[in-house]
């Protein structure tokens, strides 16, 4: 059994598929993209912990919606405001504390240290979170990667968005991947149009499903896993390449055209 003092992290399922991230100990926990305040005060209050900070990935309203409810809570409850980190590249009301590529988190209570990553390419200014947590390794990033998919396109560039993930492809192999929303089924379905026979994704969609049935999430993955199934991490692979020009054929075949062709694709995919 884990030490009750040791830091846990989960999943707060919001909306029809996001999930807000909980970082904790007995006693305090941070909050990573709070789109909807209710279910984050409901656990707070259930296991007693008190709000210490709010991580901020992105400005898109499923993930900071709930900020304002939050602070409003925790004042009206008598805890002092946490801290509410966000990207220095976007305008998000509530923010305290902006943080861009090479900054580090020294958070207290829970006692854990995050490194921030830019990632832009889903929106302009997006962020990530990376901690290192000694055995365990945890990447906190939004709507940049997803399991077996990645983020669309709203403000950023291909070359961006290939510049972010393959950033991410770089961090240690079992970092855990604490994506914001529930798309694997639909993104392995695509992922399979793509790699048919990739057995490594067949195996995954197997599992997935079964993880789904129960009622249960399907992240975290993990980074080595993604080099496995998930196509935009793929985009030098040779069956990828051949199956994007087959759909969308290609003048040139580096990453970048291989990328944004199959970002259009799944676009449009049913």
């Amino acid at each position: 059994m884990p030490d009750k003092n040791s830091l846990q992290v989960r999943p707060i399922a919001a909306y029809d598929d996001n999930y807000i991230w909980l970082l904790s100990d007995s006693h305090c926990a941070v909050v990573v993209d709070p789109g909807d305040a209710e279910p984050v005060i409901a656990y707070l209050k259930e296991h007693q912990l008190s709000l210490e900070a709010i991580l901020i990935t992105h400005h898109h309203a499923d993930h900071v919606g709930g900020i304002a409810d939050l602070l409003t809570w925790a004042k009206a409850s008598g805890q002092h405001l946490p801290t509410v980190y966000g990207p220095a590249g976007e305008d998000i009301p509530g923010v305290t504390d902006a943080l861009m590529q090479g900054d580090s988190l020294h958070l207290q209570k829970p006692a854990c240290l995050l490194w921030v990553l830019d990632v832009p390419g889903h929106t302009a200014g997006h962020i990530a979170y990376f901690m290192d947590a000694g055995d365990d390794k945890h990447l906190f990033c939004g709507d940049t990667l997803f399991a077996s998919g990645c983020g669309r396109l709203f403000e950023g560039t291909p070359a961006q968005m290939v510049a972010s993930l393959e950033k991410l492809k770089q961090l240690p192999e079992e970092t855990f991947v604490h994506c914001a929303h529930e798309y694997t089924l639909s993104n392995i379905k695509f992922a399979l149009a793509v790699e048919p026979h990739n057995q490594d994704l067949l195996d995954w969609k197997s599992r997935a499903e079964a993880l789904r049935q129960v009622g249960k999430p399907t992240i975290p993955t993990t980074i080595a896993h993604e080099k496995l199934v998930n196509p935009f991490l793929r985009c030098d692979f040779s069956p990828v390449i051949n199956a994007v020009h087959r759909h969308t054929p290609l003048k040139r075949k580096d990453p970048v055209d291989v990328f944004a062709a199959m970002r259009a694709w799944k676009d449009i995919f049913k």
